[in-house]
């Protein structure tokens, strides 16, 4: 196609491209309640990484780890991949359980009552090939 937002001719341009594998990447969506209980996200695995970005309006990506923020409830300066800047100025809350995550605070990036997020989960362990800690 001739699209200027994907197909401009002389620019280049990156995808990237990812496919769940059942025990170590959970691909999903999930519905924001704007509270600081927000909304258990299952993915089958305790969480090493994920990336959330809403989907149904405006806002940064967002990125947590488990490398950063060890215990739980992880507070970590947040790091916006699609930003210049390296981790952010503000402390974001987020749960890793044993099969899953859950957000933990009303932050515009993450739980807005009622908006719809994208999210990319990644493994602390392959729960699927190996024994889970």
């Amino acid at each position: 196609g001739t699209n200027t937002g994907v197909n401009t001719n002389t620019y280049t341009y990156v995808a990237y491209v990812f496919a769940e594998i059942p025990g170590f990447s959970k691909l999903g969506s999930y519905t924001g309640n704007g509270n600081a209980d927000g909304p258990f996200v299952w993915c089958g695995f305790r969480p090493r990484y994920v990336l959330i970005k809403r989907s149904d309006g405006v806002s940064n990506w967002l990125a947590f780890d488990s490398a950063r923020g060890v215990y739980n409830e992880i507070t970590a300066l947040a790091i916006y991949p699609n930003l210049a800047n390296a981790e952010g100025g503000t402390n974001e809350d987020i749960d890793f359980v044993s099969n899953g995550f859950k957000p933990r605070d009303a932050s515009a990036s993450f739980n807005i009552s009622g908006a719809t997020y994208i999210f990319l989960a990644i493994a602390d362990t392959n729960g699927k090939y190996s024994n889970s800690r």
